[in-house]
């Protein structure tokens, strides 16, 4: 077994996963990113090993309990227990309340929330053992502090991310594991982007002259919170939602 720790991300081949990624990887941590985007999460692992960091590349479909069990398992047996799990993997598409069939529904909350659960649920186990461990879950400020119109499915989902977190947090804390959640506000990734999806790139920049710090943010701001969540100088710090939105949510003009 190797002594180095190990982290594993969900949803790292993009975005905010993939900032974590790199991030975790350039601390010296071995990488285990997974996705259902092969080629982006290769990408990502390609990246950390050619900045001199050890990764490797597990494709994860976060709806599959069976696939995530496997997974697990394989880093478990290849790595030992799991170090830092950042639950980043999720989608947030726009439907009208009118539209929002159960298929709809279902969809998101299985891989938002459920797909966490599942992770979670096979990652503890061994974390628990060895009595030391650190999870973090990727909410949003539209499950702590706000709705969004046309997004019931995905505000509800990471609203109950966050007490999954909690929940959590409480049943594991005595076995020396924490577990805690980031909230970003508006952050630069494919998703925010999306003109049919969410804010497009247009609408990005004009949420960002209402931020106070005066920009949207970067993946790597919050991969940088992800990495303190996850390391000894958060040692003390389980059950919380950390708000990385550059003032957004004290100031919402």
């Amino acid at each position: 077994m190797n002594e180095s720790r190990t982290m594993l991300v969900t949803g790292g081949g993009i975005g905010i996963g993939r900032a974590a990624a790199l991030g975790f990887g350039w601390a010296g941590y071995h990488v285990v990113v997974t996705d259902i985007l092969e080629a982006k999460g290769l990408a990502t692992v390609s990246a950390i090993r050619s900045a001199g960091g050890s990764a490797a590349f597990a494709a994860m479909d976060v709806r599959s309990t069976h696939g995530v069990d496997e997974v697990i398992a394989a880093v478990n047996k290849d790595r030992g227990a799991i170090d830092a799990l950042v639950l980043n993997a999720g989608i947030a598409h726009k439907v009208p309340l009118a539209a929002l069939d159960d298929a709809r529904w279902d969809e998101t909350l299985d891989i938002d929330l459920k797909g966490m659960f599942r992770v979670a649920r096979a990652a503890l186990p061994a974390m628990r053992q060895r009595r030391s461990g650190a999870i973090v879950c990727l909410t949003s400020l539209m499950g702590l502090t706000w709705g969004w119109r046309e997004h019931v499915h995905y505000s509800a989902a990471k609203a109950g991310v966050i007490g999954l977190m909690r929940g959590l947090a409480t049943e594991v804390a005595a076995d020396g594991v924490r577990v805690n959640a980031v909230s970003p506000g508006y952050v630069r990734t494919a998703q925010l982007l999306s003109e049919e999806h969410s804010l497009g790139a247009e609408g990005a920049q004009q949420a960002g002259a209402r931020v106070p710090l005066g920009r949207i943010g970067e993946p790597e701001d919050i991969a940088d919170v992800i990495l303190f969540l996850a390391s000894t100088k958060a040692r003390y710090v389980t059950g919380q939602v950390i708000v990385v939105d550059g003032g957004l949510a004290i100031n919402p003009q």
